[in-house]
């Protein structure tokens, strides 16, 4: 029993790691929420949770957290979608697989920045790739990153474009994972198409499927660098998500005190959110959706 406890001494340098690049970051976001704090000026005055009443009655804040929630999600149901086909498409197939599998990861390996500057070349309007191209096809096209609606439809491309390699790869390696029995079995007892896939195969990726849609999702809720290049948060307020909106805070109008708040409950926000999406997919013990 000694020499066991004794191995808990391994997770010191773990918990401290965890303690400076995590522990401290939290706390102190949290700390400072509960002060009026500019950062042009040294004073810092106690306000409790008046920061969280003013910014929870901010209409702004409420608008960023809808356009996140629908940009976030929409995205990651694309992702899922489209993952999930080309997951299958790789599992069936016989050549090119592999080539195929690494082409296809590139858009993730490419840093996001630099992902959504090409992003940007394609859908910017009049001379954009995109553009010249339906243009050259004979039809009209939109204002991508200039009307509000096209603007976050390019969004979640884009996000899309950039996460579903993930997605797919991560599904892929828990279709290489089955058992092919399973499926032998039910194709002879008549079981194919979709029927195969949503009652073996879905179910049976249940813990992948739930591994990749709330990584994915706490990911969507935080990204900015592909919101900043592309739009920077408009046309207007069109795609400003949670992000862009603390960020407007703390580095525009230098309210760490209240961009800490929105930190925070962006932080519980997700936390609340992964929390049901887990609750969702374990209702049942019956193995199905």
């Amino acid at each position: 029993m000694a020499g066991r406890n004794g191995l808990y001494w391994f997770l010191v340098p773990s918990l401290l790691l965890l303690s400076v690049v995590l522990a401290y970051p939290i706390g102190y976001a949290v700390y400072v929420s509960f002060f009026e704090f500019h950062l042009a000026s040294p004073d810092r005055s106690f306000v409790g949770l008046d920061n969280y009443a003013v910014l929870l009655s901010d209409r702004r804040l409420w608008r960023a957290l809808a356009t996140t929630v629908l940009i976030a999600f929409s995205g990651v149901a694309l992702e899922f979608v489209l993952g999930l086909m080309i997951a299958l498409a790789l599992y069936y197939g016989s050549h090119g697989v592999r080539s195929f599998t690494i082409l296809n990861f590139l858009p993730h390996v490419i840093t996001p920045v630099v992902a959504a500057l090409l992003l940007r070349w394609v859908f910017v309007g009049r001379w954009g790739l995109l553009d010249s191209t339906l243009a050259a096809a004979g039809f009209h096209p939109p204002d991508w990153l200039g009307d509000p609606q096209w603007a976050v439809i390019s969004v979640i491309l884009a996000e899309t474009w950039k996460f579903m390699p993930f997605t797919m790869l991560v599904l892929y390696a828990g279709l290489q994972s089955m058992n092919r029995t399973i499926l032998e079995a039910a194709s002879i007892d008549g079981a194919s198409g979709w029927r195969l896939l949503w009652h073996i195969i879905l179910p049976t990726l249940r813990p992948v499927i739930l591994f990749v849609v709330v990584i994915r999702l706490m990911d969507s809720f935080r990204f900015f660098d592909t919101v900043y290049v592309l739009t920077s948060g408009g046309p207007g307020s069109a795609t400003e998500t949670i992000t862009m909106f603390t960020y407007r805070l703390a580095f525009r109008a230098l309210e760490i005190g209240r961009a800490s708040t929105v930190g925070v409950l962006t932080m519980l926000i997700i936390a609340m959110m992964v929390v049901v999406v887990i609750l969702l997919m374990y209702r049942k013990e019956d193995a199905r959706f």
